[in-house]
């Protein structure tokens, strides 16, 4: 079942890295409004990885 599930999400990614690059290449509107989305989840992606990576790096002074 999760092999399943991990073969759909990598099919959403490659679907959306190819509706960017159509995009590009001028496409039809509802390709243009999949690769909006596709480079908005990315740069959603982006910044929490960047929030993620700054909170690890904080150190917590507990006054000890």
């Amino acid at each position: 079942m999760a092999v399943l599930v991990l073969l759909g999400v990598l099919a959403l990614v490659v679907g959306g890295c190819a509706c960017v690059v159509w995009a590009e290449r001028g496409g039809p509107r509802w390709v243009r409004g999949v690769a909006t989305v596709t480079l908005a989840a990315g740069e959603l992606l982006r910044r929490s990885e960047k929030n993620r990576r700054r909170g690890l790096n904080r150190t917590t002074d507990d006054g000890d």
